[in-house]
């Protein structure tokens, strides 16, 4: 059991209401939904019952939330004494790289949280591929990354923040859309648009691709997501994406995969022996909450 489990199940026990909750968390309702099933499994007994109208507490879950709220809050009460006091506003720069996946909700949302807090701060957002990030905080000229493991950075130190699936995403209209998952050989000679080859999330997919023996149809390469997202809208090209990059749309559909499942392992990245500056530390901190991994 890790700490972000009780924190989403106290989100859930607070709203009973998986959308809500999710918005409050800032991470999709699936992924909400896995981790409280996670959190059944490893205790071993429901903890919610679900209906299509309502979400309520079992016995169980009561009780459980009865012990695990009060922890909690002790918790931040001891993270928030650990933090810069009021009276030491934070100052100065921090240059931050992130990769295309947490460039749309996560990092102008830690961001908008950091700079409520450090009005003194300068930031500078660098959206890069993971790559990119190594090189430039491996040179000096990053200070934080937001991406995934690079394969070969021996001077740079990885946090992991949690693990996350690439999901399907196609035009409400699409043929797969109304499917509950998608085997990676069913996306054997279907129109795609993908990031180009130089970004590690498209190694992986390259990978999957042939462990399942498909050969997609590429017929477009953008190195954003955005972008992306839009021609998926417009046309009928399917794309693979992170979840973090996902806002709910009634005119995409998101489907999840299988055969192999790909998945990828976010984290904060900086450089082994450089100084950490309060700012630099604060930043982590953020993230760590917003992803609830801040115990």
């Amino acid at each position: 059991m890790e700490l972000r489990h009780l924190r989403y199940f106290d989100a859930l026990a607070e709203t009973l209401n998986f959308s809500r909750a999710a918005e409050r968390l800032h991470v999709t309702q699936s992924t909400l939904s896995h981790q409280i099933r996670q959190l059944e499994d490893e205790i071993g007994t429901p903890l919610f019952e679900r209906s299509t109208r309502h979400v309520r507490l079992t016995e169980a879950g009561e009780l459980l939330r009865s012990y695990a709220t009060p922890a909690l809050q002790q918790i931040d009460r001891a993270l928030q004494a650990l933090r810069p006091h009021a009276g030491d506003p934070l100052q100065g720069s921090l240059r931050l790289g992130t990769t295309h996946s947490f460039a749309t909700r996560l990092v102008p949302m830690c961001v908008s949280s950091f700079i409520a807090l450090a009005p003194g701060t300068v930031v500078s957002v660098q959206e890069l591929s993971a790559r990119e990030i190594a090189q430039r905080l491996a040179k000096g000229a990053l200070d934080l990354g937001v991406s995934y493991r690079p394969a070969d950075a021996p001077d740079l130190w990885f946090e992991p923040l949690y693990h996350e699936e690439l999901k399907l995403v196609v035009a409400a209209t699409h043929p797969l859309a109304r499917r509950r998952r998608v085997r990676m050989v069913e996306l054997h000679g279907v129109r795609m648009v993908l990031l180009p080859g130089e970004f590690s999330t498209r190694q992986l997919l390259d990978e999957a691709f042939e462990a399942a023996g498909a050969e997609p149809r590429v017929v477009v390469e953008l190195n954003s997501v955005a972008p992306m997202l839009e021609l998926i809208r417009r046309t009928d090209l399917a794309g693979i994406v992170a979840e973090t990059a996902l806002t709910p749309s009634d005119e995409l559909a998101v489907v999840p995969l299988e055969d192999p499942t790909p998945r990828r392992t976010p984290g904060l990245l900086w450089k082994k022996g450089a100084a950490r500056s309060p700012t630099m530390r604060h930043m982590a901190a953020v993230i760590r909450r917003a992803v609830g991994r801040d115990g």
